[in-house]
């Protein structure tokens, strides 16, 4: 059947296949977030193996984002020509690829390796990213478009919460490491060298087991019965409306919805990533900051939760977008205006460590808010227009790169700065860019 108020025809898809489908989107979304979240552990855990200062450090945000800028308009082509099944297996397995490169780097302690491992895990990432948002505007009612990623951002922030726990459960030592991280500090030399090679050497088995992982994964879901989609006929109706359309950029409401998506993402990692050095900044002990990742993403699952319960029932998803976008702002400006102790949680730090959290919660229906909106009415153009807004994903690793270089510059506080346009420029896509349908800025 044809599933109304989508985009492009969906064929012979029962309740069944749907339920089916969204389930293993679900399993991916989950590895996604995996998979990208563990670098909120391996950013502070670089810096101290590898003697990094903050703009290296981030290195790691950068070379892994920055594949999707590479590789997200080639992984559309790559969909389209063999489809996507075996378009997600082949994702997988240049992760595995990727995940396999930590090995001879943990033993060599060779920063410039892991990034490359890092870079080959985000090309795959992007090939399965490419696949899997597609299904999800798809597969139901457009307005009801912002729940289904609700679902899948639990499944992804869900292993956020797990993931960092996890890996830092695995290679940190809690009743040592923080006495041996303030010793090695204050080392120079042959024993330096030792005890470094020994911290960053604990990264090789978890990434063997993960690489293995992801090689079976690659055969799993190109046997799957996740079933193909026909994206290349339109209904009568979004046919007449782009006949006269040559490419992805004659839709203002896309190329537009990128750039927020580049924003979003780029402000999203930086609440996420940054949070465990700046708690260290602020007195917080390692071993004690290390959870504050997993607060920022449960504050988003919350945010996940009440979508999913009042949209679109109570409100719509173009609503929440706007309240989201106007609420991470305000919760920027506070972390550059308020500087004050709190103990709440157990936890005594600065004010400012709270609002970083919160601001999980203010990116919560960001993404689900923009890509139903940005691929409204694509048709046959939606494969390499998810491509496009996959590309946005980049924003991932520009942004933190250059959060890095101003808390080199000026200070972790200050730093924050880089939030300020992110937000502004999502409130402009929420109150009006979306509405834009060519580039003479007329909406309809």
């Amino acid at each position: 059947m044809s599933l109304q108020n989508s985009p492009i025809q969906v064929s012979s898809f029962t309740k069944k296949d749907m339920l089916v489908s969204i389930s293993i989107i679900g399993l991916l979304f989950f590895i996604f977030g995996f998979v990208t979240w563990i670098n909120a552990i391996l950013i502070p855990f670089f810096k101290i193996a590898c003697e990094l200062n903050n703009f290296e450090s981030y290195l790691v945000a950068f070379a892994f984002y920055i594949a999707y800028l590479v590789m997200s308009l080639p992984a559309g082509y790559l969909l389209k020509k063999i489809g996507f099944r075996k378009g997600m297996m082949c994702g997988f397995w240049v992760m595995a690829l990727g995940a396999m490169l930590f090995i001879p780097a943990g033993l060599n302690r060779i920063y410039p390796l892991f990034l490359s491992g890092l870079f080959t895990l985000g090309i795959g990432l992007a090939i399965l990213q490419t696949a899997a948002n597609p299904y999800i505007t798809i597969l139901g009612p457009q307005d009801r478009a912002a729940q289904r990623f609700s679902i899948m951002g639990i499944c992804n922030k869900m292993a956020g919460i797990l993931a960092p726990l996890l890996f830092a459960a695995v290679i940190l030592r809690p009743e040592t490491d923080n006495e041996l991280f303030r010793k090695v500090a204050l080392m120079n030399g042959s024993e330096k060298e030792v005890i470094l090679n020994e911290i960053i050497g604990r990264v090789v088995i978890p990434y063997a087991v993960v690489s293995l992982v992801l090689l079976l994964l690659g055969f799993l879901v190109r046997y799957s019965p996740l079933p193909e989609i026909d994206t290349e006929h339109e209904d009568s109706h979004i046919a007449v409306d782009n006949a006269g359309k040559k490419s992805i950029f004659d839709f203002p409401h896309l190329v537009l919805g990128a750039v927020a998506i580049f924003f979003h993402v780029g402000s999203q990692v930086i609440a996420v990533d940054s949070v465990v050095n700046y708690a260290s900044h602020q007195g917080m002990a390692f071993m004690e900051a290390k959870t504050f990742p997993s607060y920022t993403l449960t504050a988003t699952i919350i945010g996940y939760l009440l979508g999913i319960s009042f949209i679109p029932k109570l409100v719509s998803q173009l609503t929440a977008l706007k309240v989201c976008t106007v609420l991470g702002l305000i919760l920027s400006l506070c972390i550059l205006a308020f500087e004050r102790r709190v103990a709440f949680f157990g936890h005594d730090t600065d004010i400012s460590v709270w609002f970083i959290v919160s601001l999980g919660f203010a990116n919560s229906m960001i993404w689900a808010g923009v890509w139903p909106l940005a691929l409204n009415n694509l048709g046959r153009f939606i494969k390499t227009g998810a491509s496009l807004l996959i590309m946005g994903l980049c924003g991932n690793a520009i942004m933190p790169l250059l959060y890095g270089y101003w808390a080199d510059q000026h200070s972790l506080r200050e730093a924050y700065w880089v939030l300020l346009p992110c937000y502004t420029y999502l409130i402009f896509y929420a109150f009006y860019a979306h509405r834009l349908k060519d580039w003479k800025f007329t909406t309809n």
